[in-house]
């Protein structure tokens, strides 16, 4: 047992002498300092124009980027909806009377703002009206070739029978598709009473798949519930976005008000659901710090005049909004910051900047901007003033 004890150290000490004796046995250290660490940059994100600009209207006011995969733009001073396809080639048009405003539902039917006659003792009124129009053909025929309108709700009788001087003065402004084809509308007017039957005339209004009326929006705040919380609705946009085979969601919505006394302008509505009944609320957002982004949806007097509003239903989660009294396009999360998150590893973390806009006719300027849709991250804007649909990507490249 000793010699066999002797023999193994005598192996070890063989081993070591060799190792030590050859210099590097496993290689020399390498130096890393030629090795440049990565120190990402983020340049300033920017929204980049697609060319070229589409010229073929004369007032270019709506835009919906549809469940159907098509753009349709509303031109008011033709009285038209005019359809695109996703490279702005145009497909066809149809004349609506009076239309300001169009939607589409999960059946790929179109929705429809405009006016209408109504006939009251003999007298004629000009009224807003909702008409909803098939696109649907024999077998398998789609598109505005075979377009007739089927049904139209006229103001007001939709929730009453009667009809006064002041009903001329209320209009429907736009409209958001829930998940199974329920849709609001943003309506205004000049009767503001909250116990007026069918709501006041500031209003969000709840409609069934089939046009019925069902019900205004009434908000839960901390301090009750208000039927008279909406001050001038005009934009209005639900989380249920395209493409069509993602597109779900709960019955929040997202608003904007062109009041001139309301400071908060742009808010995010929630609807709960819970043991005790269901609601509507505002969202809570981040409160503003410029260490995280340097501008926030809540911001008091953030907006001037912002009548066109989407939300992005890609995954991204942005609202976009159009603001028509300061020619600027607008982005945020939909928590309420503005701009957008740098990739992992960014020197900083602060959302970077992605509105624009400004008051002229170059490819990133606006004269009016109406309304913004989305569709495969591409944003088109109605530039009203200048008569045309302007197209832009974000890029987020970052060096």
């Amino acid at each position: 047992m000793k010699g066999k004890q002797i023999v193994q150290f005598s192996l070890l000490a063989v081993v070591v002498l060799l190792l030590t004796a050859c210099e590097g046995f496993f290689g020399k250290e390498t130096s890393t300092d030629f090795i440049e660490v990565p120190i990402y940059s983020p340049r300033e994100v920017a929204y980049v124009p697609v060319q070229p600009a589409l010229n073929s209207f004369q007032e270019p006011v709506d835009i919906i980027a549809g469940f159907d995969e098509l753009i349709y733009v509303v031109d008011q001073a033709t009285e038209e909806i005019v359809s695109l396809d996703e490279s702005g080639r145009e497909l066809g048009r149809i004349t609506v009377p009076g239309v300001q405003a169009v939607s589409q539902n999960r059946k790929l039917d179109l929705l429809a703002i405009g006016t209408t006659e109504a006939q009251v003792a003999g007298n004629t009124f000009d009224v807003t009206c909702i008409y909803k129009i098939d696109l649907h053909g024999a077998g398998a025929s789609f598109g505005m070739d075979y377009a007739q309108i089927v049904d139209t709700i006229v103001h007001p009788f939709y929730y009453k029978s009667t009809f006064s001087a002041d009903d001329t003065l209320v209009r429907f402004k736009k409209i958001a598709v829930l998940a199974d084809n329920r849709f609001y509308v943003t309506r205004t007017g000049i009767d503001n009473n909250p116990q007026k039957f069918g709501g006041p005339d500031d209003a969000i209004l709840l409609f069934d798949e089939a046009g019925n009326y069902l019900t205004p929006v009434v908000v839960n705040t901390p301090n009750g519930f208000f039927r008279d919380y909406f001050k001038q609705p005009a934009g209005l946009a639900s989380f249920v976005q395209p493409p069509q085979i993602s597109a779900r969601g709960e019955d929040h919505f997202v608003f904007t008000s062109v009041s001139e006394n309301t400071s908060i302008k742009v808010q995010v509505i929630d609807y709960l659901e819970s043991d005790f009944g269901s609601s509507y609320e505002p969202r809570i957002l981040f409160e503003s710090d410029e260490t995280v982004a340097d501008g926030n949806l809540a911001t008091p007097d953030k907006f001037s005049r912002p009548v066109g509003i989407t939300i992005t239903g890609d995954g991204t989660n942005f609202i976009l909004v159009v603001d028509e009294a300061k020619d600027s396009l607008y982005q945020f999360t939909t928590t309420g910051l503005e701009g957008v998150k740098p990739p992992a590893g960014a020197a900083s973390a602060k959302y970077q900047m992605a509105s624009f806009g400004g008051t002229g006719e170059g490819l990133t300027q606006f004269n009016q901007p109406s309304a913004v849709a989305y569709k495969n991250r591409i944003v088109w804007v109605c530039d009203k003033g200048n008569g045309r649909v302007l197209r832009f990507k974000l890029t987020t490249d970052f060096q």
